[in-house]
């Protein structure tokens, strides 16, 4: 169930846009010749709803915040609950499964594996951005996290970028070439197509960016001319959450009060920006520690690890200050255009410890072999080199303020993540109301038609579903859906469906019967009244849309017994035997000195007596 917005109408957006900004430049020469913006696209990686300080937090993101301040924020905008798919549909406006990223490689299990839409990686058919943006004679880079496929043609070298520095896994050590995961032997790092080596002064945020600028300069006298593509795709703030020190130490007495406190700060801090329009309740996940229950030295390593984690968007905000400096000294920030956002939101896993009713089985799991790779959990370092931290749900659930849940489910804290666009064409700001805030609904395939649009583009390839924001860039009012437009959504067996204000959502979580629920998102973006049985009607026409979508977007339905933590651990011992080997040796020798040696020496025993 698609609805297409006709060529035509693209092509009267466009003029209007470029109208627009033709009727500002009353200081331009009426000959002066336009170019086709630079446009510079940053993906930053679990980054929570209201993780920066233009959306209410206490973080200092000042660079982003000036973006904002001269561009526009989205409040109503969503990507998929998780990094590939999103990654997918950001790069080529359609949806994942037709893109064949319908979930992370890593957790797709055998019975899906054999539908194209579970693929894993892009589908060749495809095309991206990069492709698209180079055939208008852009010049094309990406550094940072690509996890769209490593096989030598699936890579970013042959998916349109020009120069591309790329992480192939889904995330590694942001200081060292290490992987973070068991299921990886290494940090599968590439350039231009080719596996490369780390410097020895890596850190993720720092070298990202030093790459972006490498390649920006490294055009031809003739290349130099072309207007640049630059995709930059942060691992902060994935785990492992790693961080400098100076940038950690800012935010050492920050979170004191806990998790509950914060969530209240950050809801009310998005009330004070605007993006909030007005108080609506708050969702409290059920994986959330009471703050109280905690020790005090429980306390103070869950605060430290929440510094580490506003220091490493604090990192990643100073490092895309350096790009746009850089951009700035090269006389193109007149001609630049720059979208950020989130792939996802906050990541609420808990890797290396148990907290609450979360399982104790893959944290002692994960922290032998963590500990077998060199890395620590030590309180005085933590977030500095060797350092492992994740901050968990209760952390995770009040980095999106009053959203319901974070990062894998289908409810608002893991699909609906900030998105700011700013920036200038031709000398003339690319929004029309710098600042300004827009509570249209926007979805993730949004963003590739809007950026062909920013770059010239009249007619939009067909196979997008993707709609061009620029209407919204002129008017914050403006909406680029009709009311009665769906855009459905599949991840892991959790659901979704927008229609207008409303969403039709189902979650699955262990020890919780799923079930299909309704909310109006517009009036409760919390997520806490069910409106499944005020509005029957509404909500059984939803659910029928939703499996016409489905069938459509060839979704395979998870069968029951689906956990994505057990399907990557197979994928473990799958991928690398050896630690099959040693666990079951492992659960032998302890088997050894816990039964055995004790047995036979009480045997022993009984033959002397």
């Amino acid at each position: 169930m698609r609805v297409s917005i006709k060529k035509t109408n693209y092509s009267i957006a466009v003029a209007l846009l470029f109208g627009v900004l033709s009727s500002l430049a009353h200081a331009a020469p009426t000959t002066q010749p336009t170019q086709p913006p630079n446009i510079v696209l940053i993906l930053a990686d679990d980054l929570g709803y209201s993780d920066l300080g233009s959306y209410g937090s206490e973080i200092d993101t000042p660079n982003l915040d000036g973006i904002a301040a001269q561009g526009m924020r989205f409040a109503n905008f969503h990507t998929a609950a998780s990094c590939a798919p999103t990654r997918a549909m950001l790069l080529t406006g359609v949806d994942s499964h037709v893109a064949g990223v319908a979930n992370i490689i890593e957790a797709i299990p055998d019975y899906q594996a054999t539908s194209p839409a579970y693929q894993g990686a892009l589908d060749k058919n495809v095309a991206t951005i990069s492709e698209r943006l180079r055939d208008q004679g852009y010049r094309t880079y990406m550094s940072g996290k690509w996890h769209l496929g490593q096989n030598p043609e699936q890579l970013p070298i042959k998916r349109g970028f020009d120069r591309a520095f790329s992480l192939g896994d889904t995330g590694a050590d942001n200081w060292r070439q290490r992987t973070y995961l068991p299921i990886y032997e290494n940090a599968n790092w590439y350039e231009d197509g080719q596996p490369t080596e780390l410097s020895e002064d890596f850190y993720s945020s720092k070298t990202l960016v030093d790459k972006a600028i490498e390649y920006i300069d490294s055009a031809t006298d003739e290349d130099a001319t072309k207007p640049f593509f630059t995709y930059l795709a942060f691992q902060a703030v994935h785990i492992p959450v790693q961080a400098p020190a100076e940038f950690r130490d800012k935010y050492l007495q920050t979170y004191a009060d806990g998790w509950s406190a914060l969530r209240e700060q950050r809801t009310q801090g998005l009330l004070d920006k605007g993006i909030l329009q007005t108080s609506v309740p708050s969702y409290v996940a059920p994986t959330t520690v009471p703050w109280d229950s905690l020790d005090a030295q429980a306390q103070a390593f869950e605060s430290k690890g929440m510094a580490v984690y506003a220091g490493m968007v604090d990192a990643m905000d100073h490092h895309i200050g350096r790009l746009v400096a850089h951009i700035e000294s090269q006389g193109k920030l007149d001609n630049t255009v720059f979208i950020f956002l989130s792939d996802n939101g906050a990541e609420g896993s808990l890797a290396t410890r148990q907290q609450g009713d979360s399982p104790a089985a893959p944290a002692f799991i994960m922290n032998a072999w963590m500990r077998a790779s060199g890395f620590n959990t030590d309180i005085e370092t933590l977030g500095e080199i060797d350092s492992y931290h994740d901050i968990g749900p209760s952390w995770a659930s009040a980095a999106v303020g009053p959203l319901a849940w974070y990062k894998f489910f289908a409810s608002e804290g893991g699909m609906r993540v900030p998105l700011v666009i700013g920036g200038k064409v031709n000398g003339q700001p690319v929004i029309a109301n710098s600042g300004a805030v827009s509570q249209s609904l926007a979805w993730i395939t949004d963003i590739a038609p809007t950026i062909l649009q920013l770059a010239g583009a009249v007619d939009l390839p067909s196979d997008m579903v993707g709609k061009s924001l620029i209407s919204v860039l002129q008017d914050e009012r403006a909406s680029v859906r009709l009311a009665d437009e769906i855009i459905g959504y599949e991840l892991g067996g959790n659901k979704a469906l927008f229609q207008g204000d409303y969403k039709l959502v189902y979650n699955r979580f262990r020890g919780q019967e799923p079930q299909w629920q309704l909310f109006n998102i517009s009036a409760d973006p919390g997520e806490t009244q069910n409106l499944a049985s005020a509005k029957p009607q509404l909500f059984v026409e939803l659910k029928a849309a939703y499996a016409v979508w489905a069938e459509q977007n060839g979704v395979v339905e998870v069968r029951p017994d689906y956990d994505q933590g057990r399907v990557m651990l197979g994928k473990v011992f799958a991928n690398r035997p050896i630690l099959l080997a040693y666990l079951v040796g492992g659960l032998l020798a302890v088997l050894t000195l816990i039964v055995i040696i004790p047995w036979l020496l009480f045997r022993r025993f009984r033959k002397r007596t």
